[in-house]
């Protein structure tokens, strides 16, 4: 297969250009490396088409699509931070990005396109773990946080409207907390890990205070980057016309037990100050990944030998990321 890849120098993007180089390929990459690195990639250079260009320009994204059999759209702006204080930003990369993939796609006869959701579209969900079905929502369109979500409701339907039409396959995916090395900086883990790492450089004491927002019982269940690229590619190959797959782990811990975890691996012992949760947080999230399950998905790596991968990059390359 020809694949185009829009935000292939990011985490995720970069780690699904590698697996697919691996399996034979044929990959193009799309970005402005914005926020992605082309670093990540370097040692396969040779093995793909980079194309620098911006996701919100139509005639770059059309030149990329050129000759490709299908389009993994992953280009966006991720980031907590970034949905706070960049919101319009966010929109614009989202929704222009979702808008001119699809015109792309349609021009050069693209018939197949793989679209990045995330799980923020269903802020508040009803039910933990969450399925595929229930509602999505955006319960304050005036706290930009939300402009995240709303970007990738927009892109979810778009793509399964334009899809009933001009594709002949058309697959969502909604991500679920991915973590690991060179994940970048605006995210939990690497946060944490970061900033312990500042306290142990500070004092030689192994105790260590360590504030948090929110109560630390809130939980996440995050899935490490290998594992979830083993069901993104389960998704390209068998995924269904319009449907739509969780990508996760049902492993839920506590805000807390992440903290402990990090402290553990550099020898603290943590006393956790707890504060406000940032406003629009959610206190909850878990995947239902019983729909990738009957299609072999099976996550590999515990989130104690993954956060431990991670550490040890972090701690390793502090200055690098």
């Amino acid at each position: 297969m020809k694949y185009l890849v829009t935000g292939g120098t990011g985490f995720i993007g970069s780690a699904l250009v590698r697996r697919l180089v691996e399996e034979g390929n044929s990959v193009r990459v799309l970005d402005n490396n914005s926020r992605g690195r082309f670093s990540r990639l370097k040692d396969i250079a040779s093995s793909i088409q980079m194309v620098n260009g911006d996701i919100r320009k139509p005639e770059d994204v059309q030149k990329a699509c050129k000759g490709m059999d299908a389009v993994c759209h992953l280009a966006y702006l991720n980031g907590t931070e970034f949905f706070y204080t960049r919101p319009e930003l966010v929109l614009e990369i989202g929704v222009k990005g979702m808008i001119n993939v699809i015109d792309a796609c349609i021009k050069e006869g693209v018939r197949e396109l793989i679209v990045a959701s995330s799980s923020e579209v269903y802020q508040t969900p009803p039910k933990t773990p969450t399925d595929e079905q229930v509602p999505l929502s955006i319960p304050d369109p005036t706290n930009p946080r939300y402009s995240y979500a709303g970007g990738k409701i927009i892109s979810e339907l778009m793509a399964i409207n334009y899809g009933r039409k001009h594709f002949d396959r058309v697959v969502i995916f909604r991500p679920h907390n991915v973590y690991g090395p060179d994940m970048g900086r605006e995210h939990v883990i690497p946060q944490f890990i970061l900033r312990m790492k500042k306290l142990c450089q500070k004092s030689g004491s192994k105790q260590a205070r360590f504030p948090i927002q929110g109560s630390g019982n809130e939980t996440r269940a995050f899935v490490f980057i290998d594992d979830f690229i083993d069901g993104l590619m389960l998704v390209l190959k068998k995924g269904s016309h319009l449907n739509i797959y969780n990508i996760g782990t049902m492993e839920e811990i506590t805000i807390q037990k992440v903290v402990r975890e990090v402290g553990r691996y550099f020898g603290k012992k943590v006393i956790i100050e707890t504060g406000k949760l940032a406003k629009g947080g959610t206190l909850h999230r878990c995947p239902d990944i019983s729909k990738l399950r009957k299609m072999g998905y099976r996550p590999k790596i515990s989130f104690a030998k993954g956060l431990g991968i991670t550490a040890a990059w972090y701690d390793k390359n502090r200055g690098k990321n």
